[in-house]
């Protein structure tokens, strides 16, 4: 199917050509024709699977219908949960929008930034709005935005913005739009508050449910090593080093961790940097553009990074503490092998996370060997295959009560990413 066939404007089939997208993903094969029809939508979407552009080539063609004003009231509104996705979003949005014969402004806004900047950016309206919860509040309260004119409201990543604890500043941003509009919700899970939140908004949503495409499935090594906990950042410089790895994205549970295994190795003179939501946007832009440009090797990341980033040709990445689920997981792995590239997902897995870890496996439907680098062996109790029993452990996975520690990573997870908004 072309994108000829979607029923989109010569203006925006030019945009997708600039942009060498071939053929429509499943996702906007789906959505872009229910959109333009004015319908809600209801859609699982996998990171990579071109959801952007399926919300954002019908709403702007949509825009372009009506007749513009000014000042520019503000008419399409799309809720991310992170800077680094907000920027994403919105960069794209401006992209796809460049040909159009009427000129919208996209304003990009969220936290961790002087919020002055954004209100200047404001004066006159702006047509689209990209923004995370909490700063959009604030310029709600500052009479920078006005919301009440709204007609399309967009959620992405809507599992991600209740996970990270938007409820509430949700809760108010709908009770400043208008009760008509148009409201597609877009996640890569349909937990309960996001099933119960669009039961309450969606008017006869059109669900879509758009599978990886066959032929774009990403060709991902996923490895297990074992080791003990205190040897992993030795076990990390090794395989860095002995690999001749050009940049890997490392993943850990808490700030302080990814401060302290980024410091190591530095003094283990191998550039690295720490990305969490402790630092200034200033700074997590640097280390993002020094990473995508290869002049820094080894990002230490919490899970604020784990979506919305896109790092063209990103050869490994490293789960040094485990994530909580196996959606995280794949969240997180899908760093890699994007684009057509091959990549490689290694795990660090001791004796304690293993139990953890198989459920992952379980849930994901794969198994994995633990290998064993030489120099590195573990020393604590010896790893073995899981027994099954009538009442398994849970091991901290969504939808399963969780561990004391998983509710420690959950609040260090949540303070990191609440920066964010």
């Amino acid at each position: 199917m072309p994108f000829t066939s979607l029923g989109l404007s010569p203006a925006l089939l030019r945009a997708v050509s600039a942009r060498a997208y071939l053929a429509p993903t499943a996702i906007q094969a789906a959505a872009i024709p229910a959109v333009l029809q004015g319908r809600d939508v209801l859609a699982s979407a996998q990171t990579g699977s071109g959801k952007t552009a399926a919300f954002a080539l019908p709403l702007l063609q949509l825009l372009q219908q009506a007749p513009s004003e000014k000042p520019r009231r503000l008419r399409l509104l799309v809720l991310v949960p992170t800077r680094e996705l907000a920027a994403q979003v919105g960069g794209e949005i401006r992209s796809l929008g460049q040909h159009l014969p009427q000129a919208l402004k996209v304003a990009v806004v969220f936290g961790g930034v002087s919020i002055n900047p954004q209100m200047m950016n404001l004066r006159g309206g702006a047509d689209i709005v990209v923004a995370t919860p909490g700063r959009l509040l604030d310029l709600a309260d500052h009479n920078a935005v006005v919301l009440s004119g709204v007609a399309a409201l967009v959620l992405d990543e809507a599992d991600r913005l209740l996970d990270l604890g938007f409820a509430d500043e949700l809760s108010r941003i709908l009770a400043l739009l208008p009760a008509q509009r148009q409201n597609l919700f877009f996640s890569a899970t349909f937990p309960p508050a996001v099933q119960a939140l669009a039961q309450r908004l969606l008017r006869e949503p059109v669900h879509i449910d758009a599978p990886a495409e066959a032929e774009g499935e990403p060709d991902i090594t996923q490895r297990a090593i074992a080791v003990d906990p205190g040897r992993r950042t030795q076990l990390l410089r090794h395989l860095i080093t002995q690999n001749a790895w050009r940049r890997v994205l490392v993943f850990v549970a808490t700030k302080h961790a990814a401060e302290i295994v980024a410091d190591k190795l530095r003094k283990a003179r191998i550039y690295a940097e720490p990305f969490h939501g402790e630092l200034s946007q200033g700074k997590r832009t640097q280390v993002l553009a020094d990473f995508k440009a290869s002049r820094l090797k080894v990002v230490v990341a919490t899970d604020v990074a784990s979506r919305g980033i896109d790092i063209a040709q990103l050869p490994v990445v490293v789960n040094y503490d485990l994530p909580r689920s196996a959606q995280d997981y794949i969240h997180r792995i899908g760093r890699t092998g994007r684009a057509g590239e091959s990549g490689l997902a290694v795990s660090f897995v001791s004796a304690d996370t293993e139990t953890h870890f198989r459920l992952i496996e379980k849930r994901q439907g794969v198994s994995l060997p633990l290998e064993q680098v030489e120099g590195f062996e573990p020393q604590q109790a010896a790893i073995s295959p899981p027994v099954e029993s009538a009442a398994p452990s849970t091991g901290g996975v969504k939808g399963k009560r969780p561990s004391k520690k998983d509710k420690l990573r959950t609040a260090a997870a949540v303070a990191d990413s609440a920066k964010d908004a």
